[in-house]
C-alpha cells in the first residue's frame, strides 16, 4: 500500500485524525481535509510533507470540496480512497423540550448529508480511474430510531446514500463501505452518552483500515462497531 492515496474529511480530530494516523503508518499518503487548513497543518507536519497534505474546505460547499480533491490529485498524482467522515452532532427536540436552537440545525444537516454526498461526487470520478474505494461515516444511530434526534435522521440519510452509491458503482471497480460506529469518545458526545461504554476513535480507524486492506475483489459494504455493552 506504499503509494496509495487516501483523502480524509473531518481530519482535524476524532475518527478522521485517528484514521489519517493509522493510514499514514500503513503506507498511505494522506490528504487531510478540515474547514480550516490550519487545524490540520500540525498533523500534516507531524506525518511529513512527503506523506501528508493539509487542505481547508467546507465539505458542504461544492467548489471547496471538489477543489480539495483536485489539489490532492495534483499533489500526489492519483486518488485511491476517500473517507467522507466530516460530521456534526447536536441534541435536538422537535417539541422544544431542550436541545439546541433550531437555527443551528441547518449546519448539521448540510455537513452530515450534503457534505457526504458532495465529497462522494467530487471523489468518485478519480476513484473510478484508480479502481478505488469510497468510505462514509454513518452511525448506529442511522440504523435505529432515536427519539427527537435530527442527528439520527442525518445518519439514516448517509446509510441510504452509501447504498445508492454502491449500486451506481457496480461495474466501475469502485468499492463502497459504510462505517457505522456505536458510541465513540469524540467531542460530539452529550453528557448522557459520556456516561455509557465508549469506543476510542482509533477503534474505528482500525475498522476503516480493515476495509481498505482487503483485495480489490472484496467489497466490505458495511462495518458496524459498538462498544461492548451498548444495547443499540
Amino acid at each position: 500500500m506504499t503509494d496509495r492515496v487516501l483523502l480524509v474529511t473531518g481530519a482535524s480530530r476524532g475518527i478522521g485524525e485517528a484514521t489519517a494516523r493509522r493510514a499514514a503508518g500503513a503506507g498511505f499518503r494522506v490528504a487531510l481535509v478540515a474547514r480550516r487548513q490550519e487545524s490540520v497543518a500540525g498533523l500534516a507536519a507531524e506525518l511529513g510533507a512527503d506523506r501528508a497534505l493539509a487542505l481547508g474546505a467546507d465539505v458542504a460547499e461544492w467548489e471547496a470540496v471538489s477543489g480539495a480533491v483536485e489539489e490532492t490529485v495534483r499533489r500526489f498524482g492519483r486518488l485511491d480512497a476517500a473517507f467522507a467522515n466530516a460530521g456534526i452532532g447536536m441534541g435536538t427536540s422537535f417539541f422544544g423540550d431542550g436541545g439546541t436552537d433550531p437555527a443551528q440545525w441547518r449546519d448539521m444537516v448540510l455537513t452530515n448529508v450534503a457534505g457526504a454526498a458532495l465529497t462522494a461526487r467530487a471523489a468518485l470520478p478519480a476513484l473510478a480511474g484508480s479502481g478505488g474505494h469510497l468510505l462514509l461515516t454513518g452511525s448506529v444511530a442511522g440504523r435505529y430510531l432515536r427519539k427527537g434526534s435530527l442527528y439520527s435522521a442525518t445518519k439514516w440519510a448517509v446509510t441510504g446514500l452509501a447504498g445508492a452509491i454502491r449500486e451506481e458503482a457496480v461495474g466501475t471497480g469502485v468499492r463502497v463501505t459504510l462505517v457505522q460506529p456505536g458510541v465513540t469518545d469524540t467531542d460530539i458526545l452529550d453528557e448522557e452518552l459520556r456516561k455509557k461504554p465508549k469506543l476510542a476513535a482509533d477503534d474505528i480507524a482500525r475498522a476503516v483500515l480493515y476495509a481498505l486492506e482487503q483485495p480489490p475483489s472484496v467489497d466490505v459494504n458495511e462495518i458496524l462497531v459498538r462498544p461492548t455493552g451498548q444495547e443499540r
